[in-house]
Protein backbone atom coordinates (compact mmCIF):
# COMPACT_ATOMS: atom_id res chain seq x y z
CA UNK A 1 0.00 0.00 0.00
CA UNK A 2 1.43 3.37 -1.04
CA UNK A 3 1.76 5.83 1.84
CA UNK A 4 0.03 9.20 1.42
CA UNK A 5 1.98 12.24 2.59
CA UNK A 6 1.51 15.99 2.78
CA UNK A 7 4.55 18.08 1.93
CA UNK A 8 4.89 21.51 3.56
CA UNK A 9 6.91 24.15 1.72
CA UNK A 10 7.21 27.93 1.79
CA UNK A 11 7.79 30.41 -1.02
CA UNK A 12 8.82 34.03 -1.13
CA UNK A 13 6.21 35.13 -3.68
CA UNK A 14 2.93 34.13 -5.32
CA UNK A 15 4.76 33.68 -8.63
CA UNK A 16 7.29 31.28 -7.11
CA UNK A 17 4.56 29.31 -5.31
CA UNK A 18 2.53 29.01 -8.51
CA UNK A 19 5.58 27.99 -10.55
CA UNK A 20 6.34 25.21 -8.05
CA UNK A 21 2.70 24.10 -7.80
CA UNK A 22 2.20 23.93 -11.55
CA UNK A 23 5.39 21.93 -12.06
CA UNK A 24 4.39 19.41 -9.37
CA UNK A 25 0.96 18.93 -10.95
CA UNK A 26 2.29 18.81 -14.54
CA UNK A 27 4.87 16.18 -13.56
CA UNK A 28 2.28 14.15 -11.61
CA UNK A 29 4.38 14.58 -8.47
CA UNK A 30 1.38 15.83 -6.50
CA UNK A 31 -2.34 15.26 -6.82
CA UNK A 32 -3.24 18.63 -5.31
CA UNK A 33 -1.22 21.66 -4.31
CA UNK A 34 -2.66 24.41 -2.17
CA UNK A 35 -1.13 27.86 -1.82
CA UNK A 36 -2.07 29.59 1.40
CA UNK A 37 -1.82 33.38 1.54
CA UNK A 38 0.68 35.39 3.47
CA UNK A 39 2.13 33.88 6.62
CA UNK A 40 4.87 35.22 8.84
CA UNK A 41 7.83 32.95 9.42
CA UNK A 42 10.16 33.55 12.35
CA UNK A 43 13.42 31.61 12.25
CA UNK A 44 17.13 31.78 12.95
CA UNK A 45 19.40 32.06 9.91
CA UNK A 46 23.14 32.68 10.10
CA UNK A 47 22.87 33.53 13.82
CA UNK A 48 20.16 36.16 13.31
CA UNK A 49 16.47 35.93 14.11
CA UNK A 50 14.55 36.69 10.91
CA UNK A 51 10.91 37.57 10.27
CA UNK A 52 9.73 37.09 6.71
CA UNK A 53 6.42 37.20 4.87
CA UNK A 54 5.99 33.97 2.92
CA UNK A 55 3.33 31.77 1.39
CA UNK A 56 2.67 28.23 2.58
CA UNK A 57 2.44 25.47 -0.01
CA UNK A 58 0.83 22.11 0.79
CA UNK A 59 1.25 19.26 -1.68
CA UNK A 60 -0.60 15.96 -1.41
CA UNK A 61 1.38 13.07 -2.82
CA UNK A 62 2.86 9.68 -1.92
CA UNK A 63 6.09 8.79 -0.15
CA UNK A 64 7.55 7.15 -3.25
CA UNK A 65 7.24 10.47 -5.17
CA UNK A 66 8.97 12.58 -2.48
CA UNK A 67 12.54 12.43 -3.85
CA UNK A 68 11.53 13.62 -7.31
CA UNK A 69 9.19 16.24 -5.82
CA UNK A 70 12.06 17.57 -3.69
CA UNK A 71 14.37 17.70 -6.71
CA UNK A 72 11.84 19.64 -8.78
CA UNK A 73 11.15 22.11 -5.95
CA UNK A 74 14.88 22.74 -5.37
CA UNK A 75 15.38 23.44 -9.10
CA UNK A 76 12.65 26.11 -9.05
CA UNK A 77 13.11 27.63 -5.62
CA UNK A 78 14.83 30.92 -4.83
CA UNK A 79 15.99 29.85 -1.35
CA UNK A 80 19.38 28.25 -0.72
CA UNK A 81 17.73 25.94 1.84
CA UNK A 82 14.01 25.68 1.06
CA UNK A 83 11.62 24.17 3.56
CA UNK A 84 10.46 20.81 2.20
CA UNK A 85 8.92 18.76 5.01
CA UNK A 86 6.76 15.67 4.56
CA UNK A 87 4.33 14.30 7.11
CA UNK A 88 2.58 10.96 6.89
CA UNK A 89 -1.17 10.92 6.51
CA UNK A 90 -2.54 8.51 9.11
CA UNK A 91 -6.14 8.46 7.90
CA UNK A 92 -7.62 9.24 4.51
CA UNK A 93 -11.00 8.56 2.95
CA UNK A 94 -10.95 5.72 0.44
CA UNK A 95 -12.25 7.75 -2.52
CA UNK A 96 -9.72 10.55 -1.93
CA UNK A 97 -6.88 8.03 -1.55
CA UNK A 98 -7.86 6.31 -4.80
CA UNK A 99 -7.93 9.67 -6.61
CA UNK A 100 -4.57 10.71 -5.11
CA UNK A 101 -2.88 7.45 -6.13
CA UNK A 102 -4.26 7.73 -9.65
CA UNK A 103 -3.07 11.33 -10.01
CA UNK A 104 0.54 10.64 -8.99
CA UNK A 105 0.87 7.28 -10.74
CA UNK A 106 3.99 7.10 -12.84
CA UNK A 107 3.36 6.89 -16.57
CA UNK A 108 4.28 3.50 -17.93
Amino acid sequence: MTEAIVVFMTASSVEEARRIAERLIDAKLAACVQILPEIESVYRWENEVKREKELLILAKTTADRFSELEKQVRERHSYKTPEIIAVTVTKVSAPYREWLLNEVKRDS
